[in-house]
């Protein structure tokens, strides 16, 4: 079983954090070993297995590990005690078309799960609050790394300032290729899309890792605040999963953090 986790994040005694990888667990096929989404079309059992694997690992409890059905779209929800009030199709409703998740509940633990887009995770070290994102090319386009500050400065006062922030394990831009209109959506979103895409034989190739980070320090947060993984999932896909090399119907990492 291996995880990742980061070296900015580990400086904090009261955050546990982490990002799955393939290795570990009990799925088979395009699901092999250790996918946790419940939501990628694996065996339900295998699945649930994995994720009993993790809690024990994490210890923490199934029912307080958050996942949000991800449509890559920008909608950003809080997790408080209200939602553990809701009845159990009302949550399912509640995380439906959400793609990034913010908290400030002790002992739940909340992530997004990917196979090449980016998981971004947020902790205010000030105000004691933890953020994930979803960002796939649309997601990135559509804002949602400053959209969740954003929305961590609304539910919570959070600074900037006072946000230490991840981009974990996601397609790198040198194997990432993508078409002119990705491009123009970019440009029309206020992009400085000269610095993000590059043409290599006649190919585009978007560097989503840094579209990220530029949108979290436009938002306001440090430079020397943000940790990059530098991990492509593509290209060690031996290691992680990848929708673009195995097909959606394959396993996800899950990026998960979580205030003791």
């Amino acid at each position: 079983m291996t995880f990742i986790n980061y070296q900015s994040f580990n400086e904090f005694n009261n955050i546990a954090h982490f990002c799955t990888t393939r290795i570990g667990g009990v799925s088979v096929g395009n699901y092999s070993s250790f996918n946790i989404s419940p939501f990628s079309g694996d065996n339900a059992e295998n699945q649930n297995e994995n994720l009993q694997i993790l809690c024990k690992k994490f210890s923490i409890e199934s029912d307080n590990i958050i996942f949000p059905f991800q449509t890559h779209d920008t909608v950003v929800k809080n997790i408080d005690e209200t939602f553990f009030q809701l009845k159990k199709n009302e949550r399912i409703e509640y995380l439906n078309g959400v793609d990034g998740l913010i908290t400030s509940l002790q002992g739940i633990c909340i992530g997004v799960t990917t196979a090449d887009c980016v998981p971004i995770m947020y902790y205010d070290a000030v105000n004691k609050v933890i953020a994930v994102a979803h960002a796939g090319w649309r997601g990135t386009c559509g804002k949602i790394a400053a959209k969740t500050i954003e929305k961590m400065g609304t539910d919570f006062g959070c600074d900037p300032n006072d946000i230490f922030a991840v981009i974990g394990p996601s397609i790198s831009q040198q194997v990432y290729n993508v078409g002119e209109e990705v491009l123009h959506a970019f440009e029309v979103a206020g992009f400085p899309v000269d610095i993000f895409f590059e043409t290599r034989n006649n190919e585009l190739f978007l560097d989503l890792w840094n579209a990220n980070r530029w949108l979290l320090t436009e938002s306001g947060i440090p430079e020397q605040q943000i940790e990059m993984a530098g991990i492509c999932t593509f290209s060690e896909n031996e290691k992680f999963f990848s929708a673009r090399r195995l097909g959606i119907k394959s396993g996800r990492m899950l990026s998960g953090i979580m205030l003791k």
